[in-house]
């Protein structure tokens, strides 16, 4: 979808014009403009990342539905997600800032839409840090175990996570000039590994799987005996993949033609994952050798099985070392859309220790302390994996269920403030109604999906924790909006001189 026909910005904003645009939604430009619009694009892509979800989650799918689900499931799942993608671009076209998503409500439904959108989206971002990188570093403890015999504990595991995140957290303290260019090297990363993988699975092995059997091969391991209920759980591996679309728009005060790239770079990383991500699925389904053997495999990875049968050792190692690559930008990414989203969520005195969450150093431009806060929550929400081994699906499962309600709160207030809405200079036109209902329905349904428990018998160790941290979530944000409502706001009006901070644009990557 491009900028309306006629419109003046469709041809480009220049950058001084994006800079005056944040005076104007209130806030004084304090973080250095230096990304582009490809740069913009890479980081939703890298966020979304089908080498990260994909793989992570595969084994989770050959359970809960098996190949039919996973293909049928992605190729709908991500139907809709488009949907959703162009709905919000829409709405982050007119709201170009890193609050993205609570400035969005805040905006066009009140203080308190924005209050607990933030909270959600917050949830979400910090959610698919834990499971960006705890599926990093079960991918990379199966790699040791191919190589070493390594044998990946859930105490090695966690220390191998550790380490990630301390890793990325270091890479995003250098600025967002760093992180652009990784996000760029990320893309040609992410598409020559799939084409790498699904070529050498479609050459190598001696036998493959039928059309049938990928295609309508169905395998229910849940405990539960609704195939439709089966079937409807078994699209979180999609779903959880087809999220974190939002750092462009978190990403967006760092980005030059903002109102335009943006929006372009929410969409387009959506589509461009939808077909690579179901090339990756097929080819990886067509190469199982083993099912049964597959889901057990003592490298814990089923994707890593499927490597080994058909490449042997030496090329399985060698494109598991290409996915936690590609897993590692992934995390690296989402690293910096939700320290941006502590940033401005402080900048509006929104948490606890505010003062502290949105300062930015002067030398790079980096919310320093908001990198640190995202990085050690994302480890606490990842530590029950330690005790249970349904405790990762879980923090998936938070991923989705915080940041995908978070999607369409923006778009229902749009769609509910009718001609109000004034929209930026990328607009769906005669479309947006439509479209915009439609993502609005979907995620109604996927909340409440993901909320149901994933497996039976429901117990301790197998309960879908998801809704525990939601409501959790939701009573403690309303705890402290009783305690910060006063001090809460998004500003106003514009009070900055324009020469204010007027070199922080220049180098634009």
């Amino acid at each position: 979808m491009s900028p309306s026909p006629g419109s003046s910005t469709s041809r480009g904003v220049p950058q001084h014009d994006e800079e005056r645009r944040l005076r104007e939604l209130g806030y004084r430009p304090v973080l250095a403009r230096r990304m582009g619009g490809f740069g913009n694009f890479a980081i939703s892509f890298s966020v979304i990342s089908i080498l990260s979800g994909c793989m992570t989650l595969y084994g989770f799918g050959m359970g809960a539905g098996g190949p039919a689900v996973m293909l049928w499931g992605w190729a709908g799942v991500g139907l809709f997600v488009l949907c959703v993608g162009l709905a919000l671009a829409e709405v982050t076209s007119a709201y170009p800032t890193s609050g993205a998503l609570y400035y969005m409500a805040d905006r066009l439904g009140g203080r308190r839409w924005g209050w607990y959108t933030g909270w959600l989206n917050l949830l979400g971002l910090l959610g698919a840090i834990a499971g960006i990188d705890y599926g990093a570093a079960l991918f990379a403890g199966a790699f040791a175990n191919l190589q070493w015999g390594f044998e990946p504990t859930p105490e090695k595991t966690m220390l191998i996570f550790m380490a990630i995140l301390l890793l990325h957290a270091v890479l995003n303290l250098f600025g967002v000039r760093l992180v652009s260019v990784l996000n760029s090297i990320s893309v040609w990363w992410h598409l020559a590994g799939v084409a790498v993988i699904v070529g050498a699975l479609a050459i190598v092995p001696d036998h493959h799987r039928s059309p049938s059997f990928v295609f309508t091969e169905f395998v229910n391991d849940t405990g539960w005996s609704n195939p439709v209920y089966v079937a409807a759980i078994g699209l979180l591996l999609a779903q959880y993949t087809f999220s974190g679309y939002d750092a462009s728009a978190h990403l967006s005060e760092e980005t030059s033609n903002a109102s335009v790239s943006a929006a372009k770079g929410i969409v387009r990383s959506i589509w461009v994952s939808w077909i690579a991500g179901f090339v990756l699925l097929a080819g990886l389904t067509f190469a199982i050798q083993d099912y049964d053997a597959t889901r057990a495999t003592e490298t814990g990875v089923p994707p890593a099985q499927i490597l080994l049968d058909g490449l042997g050792t030496d090329g399985a190692s060698a494109l598991l070392l290409v996915v936690i690559v590609a897993q590692l930008f992934c995390g690296n990414a989402e690293v910096a859309a939700a320290s941006r989203m502590v940033f401005a969520f402080s900048r509006d005195k929104a948490l606890p220790g505010s003062a502290l969450w949105r300062k930015v150093s002067e030398r790079t431009q980096t919310p320093v302390a908001a990198v640190w806060l995202s990085v050690v929550v994302a480890c606490v929400l990842a530590l029950p994996s330690l005790y249970s081994t349904t405790a990762y699906g879980a923090v998936t499962a938070i991923n989705v269920i915080g940041i995908t309600p978070a999607y369409a709160i923006p778009v229902l207030l749009r769609l509910r403030a009718g001609d109000r809405f004034q929209p930026g200079p990328w607009n769906l036109g005669r479309w947006s109604k439509p479209i915009g209902w439609v993502a609005v329905v979907w995620v109604a349904c996927v909340t409440v999906l993901f909320c149901l428990p994933q497996s039976s018998p429901v117990t301790v160790a197998t309960m879908n924790y998801a809704s525990v941290a939601l409501a959790v979530v939701l009573v403690l944000a309303t705890v402290w909006w009783f305690v910060a409502r006063r001090s809460y706001g998004t500003p106003t009006t514009a009070a900055y001189s324009d020469r204010e901070q007027a070199e922080l644009a220049e180098g634009i990557v």
